[in-house]
């Protein structure tokens, strides 16, 4: 019977979170705008490395869907794993933190910029949000360094949670260059961003 109720907790959570696709939920008041994915292309190397002990989280597969519509509460819960993961998480080089770079890994209380987005990931994958519209994505920043963020797939369009932002952003409506981001149907592949930038295979900065 526990278990059962916990089954029913999960239902009413994700049911909170996303609209059915008839129904008519208020959403931002933005132009649905989408990036445009290309073909299969260079995982980072943190990624990779990341993979090797976290096996089950990049071998999620799923069928191509369409991006849900995300509630006012939905809206909400973003907003407020956004803001409270950069609030407890200080900002700081995989350098400083480990003496190398490109370290991807969940932060305790420090990070660099991809363990900002795997912890808002896994929190929100928690909530009830599907793994194939949690997409980490690497970017470009103005100063040519580079970025990653966490991009949400919706059927309002895609918007992009940022350690140097507490808000959740129409990815068109941010300053970066999108370069590429994890496959929507695979969690362990990545695929180019054909109308954000040219792919960028390095490193990823804070």
């Amino acid at each position: 019977m526990a278990q059962l109720t916990g089954v029913k907790r999960t239902i009413v959570a994700i049911a909170a979170v996303f609209a059915s696709a008839g129904g008519a939920v208020p959403a931002p008041n933005v132009t649905t705008v989408s990036m445009q994915t290309g073909a299969i292309t260079s995982q980072p190397i943190g990624h990779y490395e990341f993979c090797q002990t976290h096996r089950s989280e990049c071998d999620i597969k799923t069928k191509p869907s369409t991006a849900p519509r995300v509630t006012d509460f939905g809206w909400s819960v973003i907003r407020e794993v956004n803001a409270s993961v950069n609030r407890e998480i200080t900002p700081v080089t995989d350098m400083n933190l480990f003496g190398k770079d490109e370290v991807w890994t969940y932060p305790q209380a420090a990070g660099d910029c991809e363990d900002f987005v795997l912890l808002k990931r896994k929190r929100l994958m928690e909530k009830g949000f599907s793994a194939s519209d949690l997409l980490i994505t690497v970017v470009r920043k103005s100063d040519g360094e580079g970025h990653a963020v966490l991009t949400v797939r919706t059927a309002q369009g895609d918007f992009i949670l940022d350690n140097l932002d507490d808000e959740a952003k129409l990815w068109t409506r941010t300053s970066y260059r999108f370069l590429k981001r994890q496959a929507s149907f695979n969690t362990g592949r990545w695929v180019t961003i054909e109308n954000g930038a040219e792919v960028l295979v390095g490193s990823v900065g804070n």
